[in-house]
């Protein structure tokens, strides 16, 4: 199993990769949409995922040793925005302590191509 050129890993016979990326590992598929840590870019912009861990296409499956080398994964960016809000209420019986936050944390929405 050599994967030394990039060609067969950007074939439509791609059956699914392992990226990394925002500090967390995904398993990705050509055409799904994914929602990961924010990025930078716009909606419409093209990214290249290059920290691949697995690749396979064709029955073929090669694993990185951490990465896999000249393999790279496209995605577009569909929309950035936040998640739905999270409520912290922190509370202290009988000392009269309590504080109420809320947290929206970033994300942005990619399709795999």
């Amino acid at each position: 199993m050599d994967f030394m050129n990039i060609a067969e890993f950007l074939l439509p016979g791609m059956d699914l990769a392992i990226i990394k990326t925002g500090g967390k590992q995904y398993k990705v598929a050509p055409g799904q949409k994914l929602k990961i840590e924010k990025i930078k870019g716009e909606k419409g912009d093209k990214i290249i995922f290059d920290e691949v861990l697995l690749v396979s296409a064709d029955g073929k499956t090669q694993i990185g040793q951490p990465r896999v080398k000249s393999a790279k994964v496209n995605a577009e960016i569909l929309e950035q925005d936040r998640a739905d809000k999270v409520t912290i209420f922190k509370y202290k019986s009988k000392k009269r302590y309590h504080v109420k936050r809320g947290h929206r944390q970033p994300y942005t929405l990619v399709e795999i191509k």
